[in-house]
């Protein structure tokens, strides 16, 4: 960003005509016809000015990882057929190992290591189920990651004790198994999010290496990830150490629903962080993770900033009991702009209108933040947004019709702080930092039909 800047004949809070000037990377003015001494000139031409947007739950890396990797899923990949030619013509790391994405099971069943073997034998071949819990290997990959002598919960064995190929909830112990390479380069999704009008992220990874921590921070220090990022996954006890680096949000806890926890293990989990003034942040998409969460919380008590991640199922019994525990929930309704049909062929009729509430919620009290869940929900805010507001799957077909929220709602669900997903939204004020979007229309028009075309220009300052 120039600095000073003025931002010329932009709509602010619905009004046209304004002058905005930024100085040392906080708006030091807004008014009609503010003098151009000294500051470049944007002429906005009418278009809405609003601060940038925050996506509250994303995956930086895997992000990056996903861009590299061969899809195994719908749309792209759809019957068994064409997984295997995607498979076998698929590049290469540098190590040798083909890298997959984005499967489901509605392309060739239940994975394992022999039905791998069967599509692709004469290398190693990892595959990510589109839900991120579960990598699935082949024979080759098992054998050289070590899953045979590995001692970890999430490596599945059959009755004889032997790894089936498919791994649950280990990313972390997988990757330390896997032939050392760095972390992938963050450029393309920093200049991905700029263009979506994106300047702050969480990252909701759990348990990040140091090494990933580190990358994230270069990346911001380099330029090449503009945007502010807040950390779930950073250890206890971790603190920001200035202001180049990720801050430290709430602690992630992850409820698998591949093996329900115990509620002591998941109450103590919840109050060691407590105990060093870490709020939490629970990855929680089931029904049964849900209620075992709220008898925890019951247990063990909440504090300002614990968080439920995903909130995917949300029984309406649980609405005024999550209001009063005083929990926010961070969903991504993206998701059903993406997966919807597959949802509507395969959740309970029973629990269809409790996925991924967003109009009850707000209703009912209970503060929410909008986000991507990227790389395994769409990154385009503008999509999620579109999502939240007519609730179509891919057919057309409406899930949840009930839950649907206004554009402006939904787009405040984005401009809350990372600090405070759920609170009040961001404004372009005097004394507030410059991270600014400036739309191509005013915003009225903007959210009639929402879509990242309509964003002109992001400003995120140097730190």
């Amino acid at each position: 960003m120039t600095d000073p800047l003025l931002i010329a004949d932009a709509e602010v809070d619905g009004f046209g005509g304004t002058d905005v000037r930024v100085e040392g990377g906080r708006v030091v003015e807004i008014g009609k016809g503010l003098s151009r001494r000294g500051a470049e000139v944007v002429d906005a031409a009418g278009g809405a000015l609003i601060p940038g947007l925050t996506d509250h739950h994303l995956h930086l890396h895997a992000t990056a990882a996903d861009a590299a990797s061969v899809r195994c899923g719908p749309p792209a990949v759809t019957t068994v057929a064409a997984l295997r030619d995607a498979l076998t013509s698929a590049p290469t790391d540098p190590a040798g190992w083909v890298r997959g994405v984005g499967y489901v099971e509605s392309v060739a069943g239940d994975l394992d290591a022999a039905a791998l073997d069967r599509l692709c034998p004469d290398r190693p071949v990892r595959i990510q189920h589109r839900s991120g819990a579960m990598w699935m290997l082949n024979s080759a990959a098992a054998r050289m990651a070590g899953l045979e002598t590995g001692h970890h919960p999430g490596v599945e064995r059959d009755d004889t004790g032997t790894p089936t190929g498919r791994v649950w909830r280990a990313d972390g112990w997988l990757r330390a198994r896997l032939p050392a390479t760095r972390p992938p380069s963050l450029a393309a999704i920093g200049t991905a999010l700029t263009g979506f009008g994106i300047t702050s992220v969480t990252d909701a990874t759990p348990d990040l290496a140091p090494e990933s921590q580190r990358a994230i921070a270069d990346a911001m220090g380099s330029g090449d990830l503009p945007q502010r990022v807040h950390l779930l996954g950073a250890p206890l006890g971790d603190r920001s150490p200035d202001a180049r680096q990720p801050t430290v949000g709430p602690y992630k806890i992850v409820i698998a629903d591949s093996g329900l926890p115990e509620l002591s293990s998941l109450a103590d989990a919840i109050d060691a962080a407590h105990a060093v003034g870490r709020p939490v942040a629970v990855h929680c998409v089931s029904r049964e993770a849900l209620l075992i969460l709220l008898v925890a919380f019951d247990d063990v008590g909440t504090l300002p900033g614990d968080r439920i991640e995903h909130g995917a199922l949300v029984p309406r019994e649980t609405l005024s009991r999550t209001r009063d525990l005083g929990l926010t929930i961070v969903t991504q309704p993206g998701f059903i702009c993406d997966r919807g049909d597959d949802y509507l062929r395969d959740v309970d009729d029973v629990d269809l209108p409790d996925l991924y509430r967003c109009r009850s919620l707000l209703d009912a009290g209970v503060p929410v933040a909008l986000s991507s869940d990227a790389p395994y929900g769409p990154l385009d805010p503008w999509q999620v947004i579109a999502a939240a507001v007519d609730r179509r799957a891919p057919s057309g077909a409406v899930v949840g019709a009930d839950e649907r929220i206004t554009a402006a709602a939904a787009l405040d669900g984005y401009l809350t702080p990372a600090t405070d997903p759920g609170g009040r939204p961001r404004r372009v004020r005097v004394g507030a930092a410059a991270d600014l979007v400036l739309l191509h229309c005013p915003l009225t028009v903007a959210l009639a039909a929402p879509s990242a075309d309509t964003v002109r220009h992001t400003w995120t300052p140097r730190r």
